[in-house]
């Protein structure tokens, strides 16, 4: 089994305070494959790069 690098995961909830959008709006990129995430029984994990990398995305201008 290959070797796991150090990632650390964070639950939905935390994603939510660090993005500042609701546990909801988690779910939502994460189901829509904006986020991945790795499931654990009935909850999600996100790793915490693929955050910091959602973070540093520039947004998209609506409107």
């Amino acid at each position: 089994m290959a070797e796991l690098p150090d990632v650390r995961f964070l639950t939905v909830a935390e994603v939510a305070e660090l993005m500042r959008v609701s546990k909801m709006t988690v779910y939502r990129l994460v189901h829509a494959g904006e986020l991945p995430a790795v499931r654990f029984g009935r909850s999600y994990r996100v790793p915490e790069s693929a955050v910091t990398a959602a973070l540093q995305r520039p947004i998209a201008d609506v409107g």
